[in-house]
């Protein structure tokens, strides 16, 4: 593991002491330890990555491994997206800036998307803090690099136009970084990309065909809500609704519980006290929300491709009315794969941090993010974030994107990264070491360029593994269903 660079991160009365101008000399005296230039460097790639990925499977359901390998397997891209962990292995080898603030842990180009904010606006913003935690920022500039250089791969584009979209995020990131060290601290907290007004200022730089794609994902997203998912997951049964079993993606919890011979009753009754921890989680303002509803059903639901094999679950409430319903979706949080494994975690609950994370990094979030605890039906207890299901998401599929598309989108890419570093450390100390973008851009470039080429080995590996019988690459319906105790 590469030897540890100075941290540079301010206490609290030093940044509010000290001039902007001091803190950015400080950003650029990094520079003597870390030239831009080396933001280049690979670090060394005598790793085992389907090692890595197996070594993960040891905390997830056994029975599910086999789809999370297969959904990696699909491409180099979704390969890069479930492989945070292989990634954060080799960043954790290259030295650091020691520029420490709040990262995404999974800063890839579609962990940016869409949601509904508070006020129901539709935000674009990072949406994903599964890995979130505290860290050198390049870390997560070099894997949105990575992302965008494979993915332009992807579409076939030619060399010189994927080194200008990865270039394009760069600078974007350094402007907006820049910016954000002179704003007033309320107006960046506050700051935020409303995507109706994005759109519609993009539009006269989109082709056509690109604008009409993103008004119909608008009009799309704002539908995904609550009740769109009880429709399309549940059916009513005596009178309620109920979740459709549909092994091994969705299993409905009367399934487990009837395969287990466990008593309803007690399932119940934990049920009702894990939505009690969880809600305990929330400020009293927003636990008054959950007291207008009860729950109806749960089940298991398989989701992403990283996150395949953690425990996820969805919870079906229902308020006064008939059409008032709730969707919340609990995710099982592990430990960050940006925390080395031999240093205590940060946080004691894994819930928590990836909570925190998020109301850090982002100016607007789920009004019912929260954590909770729960103990599973095979006895074990487990830290699970717990946030509204399918409300406005939305995500860009950047496997349809035409070059300027993806140019525009790396772009408003680096912008989001910027802002919610700037919220997660100091802006000034990570601008004065980018400097006006130019060096730092062309570096991030060259590492994309050469990290890309090391995840398609990587993706190659995975299908070798697959291929020799090493891992399994199928969907495990039969045994899924077959075995509903190991989903815990």
């Amino acid at each position: 593991m590469a030897e540890a660079a100075t941290t540079f991160m301010m206490s609290d009365e030093t940044a509010t002491t000290m001039t902007r101008k001091a803190r950015r000399a400080i950003g650029r005296a990094a520079r003597d330890e870390l030239p831009l230039d080396d933001l280049a460097l690979l670090g060394p790639g005598d790793r085992d990555a389907v090692a890595v990925l197996e070594s993960q499977a040891l905390t997830r359901v056994p029975e599910l491994i086999a789809i999370r390998y297969e959904r990696m397997g699909a491409s180099p891209f979704a390969f890069l997206r479930g492989a945070a962990a292989v990634m954060a292995r080799d960043l954790h080898e290259r030295p650091s800036t020691g520029l420490v603030t709040q990262l995404c842990g999974d800063a890839h180009l579609a962990n940016v998307g869409l949601y509904a904010s508070p006020e129901r606006s539709l935000v674009l913003d990072l949406n994903d803090f599964d890995e979130s935690a505290t860290g050198p920022f390049e870390w997560d500039v070099a894997r949105m690099a990575a992302s965008f250089e494979v993915a332009a791969r992807a579409r076939e584009f030619e060399e010189v136009v994927r080194r200008r979209i990865v270039e394009r995020m760069a600078r974007a990131y350094a402007a907006a970084v820049d910016e954000a060290s002179s704003m007033p601290t309320m107006a960046l907290f506050a700051s935020h990309l409303d995507a109706r007004q994005v759109l519609e200022s993009l539009s006269p730089r989109l082709p056509a065909r690109a604008a009409k794609r993103g008004r119909k994902l608008i009009e799309k997203t704002v539908g995904r809500d609550s009740r769109s998912a009880a429709a399309a997951l549940a059916e009513e049964v005596d009178g309620e609704l109920r979740f459709r079993s549909d092994a091994p993606l969705v299993l409905p919890l009367r399934d487990l519980v009837e395969r287990q011979e466990a008593d309803p009753d007690v399932v119940r009754q934990r049920l009702s006290d894990i939505l009690a921890g969880y809600q305990m989680s929330l400020p009293p303002h927003r636990r008054l929300i959950l007291d207008r509803y009860r729950p109806v059903d749960v089940a298991f639901k398989v989701v992403g491709v990283g996150s395949v094999g953690t425990r996820a679950w969805i919870a079906l409430l229902r308020g006064a009315g008939r059409n008032d319903l709730l969707v919340l979706q609990a995710k099982e949080a592990q430990r960050s794969v940006l925390e080395p494994e031999d240093v205590p975690s940060t946080y004691g609950h894994q819930g928590r941090r990836v909570v925190e994370g998020a109301h850090i990094m982002q100016s607007l979030s789920d009004v019912l993010l929260g954590w909770t605890t729960a103990e599973g039906l095979d006895g074990r207890k487990r830290d699970f974030y717990v946030r509204q299901f399918r409300d406005w998401k939305g995500s860009f599929a950047p496997e349809r994107m035409e070059p300027e598309t993806m140019l525009l989108y790396a772009e408003y890419c680096g912008l989001v990264l910027a802002r919610a570093h700037a919220r997660g450390g100091d802006p000034a100390l990570i601008a004065g070491y980018v400097g006006g973008g130019r060096a730092f851009a062309a570096a991030l470039a060259s590492f994309a360029a050469s990290y890309a080429d090391r995840t398609e080995a990587d993706h190659a590996a995975l299908l070798d593994a697959v291929a020799t019988g090493r891992v399994e690459s199928a969907v495990a319906t039969q045994a899924a269903a077959t075995h509903p105790a190991r989903f815990g």
